[in-house]
């Protein structure tokens, strides 16, 4: 049981970057752009941003997941619940310590997949195409990759 359980995380937290990619594409830049905009065009010095509200939006299916996930006993649901935690968790990681530097843990990170990373999402702010988060265009790591034997 315990393998079908990690299966459910693993697979869920991978689902999460679909689920990412289209909800950033048709919700954050459709009808809740209000909520997304500050985003792309924020203000100096603004701890928090409008965007902000989409960690609650997000975490509300994981926590309700977490509750009827133990309710009567420990089941499948749970295991969803932190697949999407987990995708929770890297997210912020990666785009909002990483790629915007919204604190400075990972400042000194200089591996050409998360250069690359950073670099599709700088595309994504410029008008490119990128709405997923973990899932880069291979050429942004080749650049990435290229701009690194560069500078060394």
């Amino acid at each position: 049981m315990i393998v079908l359980y990690i299966i459910i995380t693993l697979a869920t937290f991978a689902f999460m970057e679909g689920v990412t990619w289209f909800t950033h594409k048709y919700i954050m830049h459709g009808f809740l752009w209000v909520l997304h905009e500050d985003h792309h065009h924020p203000s100096k010095g603004q701890v928090f941003q409008k965007n902000d509200s989409f960690f609650f939006i997000f975490a509300t299916p994981s926590i309700l997941l977490f509750f009827f996930g133990v309710n009567p006993t420990l089941n499948f649901m749970f295991f969803i619940g932190l697949g999407i935690l987990f995708y929770g968790i890297a997210y912020f990681l990666v785009h909002d310590v990483f790629i915007h530097q919204r604190f400075t843990w990972l400042s000194n990170v200089k591996h050409p997949y998360f250069l690359g990373l950073r670099r599709a999402h700088g595309s994504h702010h410029t008008g490119g195409q990128c709405f997923g988060m973990l899932l880069v265009p291979r050429r942004f790591i080749k650049e990435a990759k290229n701009n690194t034997l560069l500078l060394e």
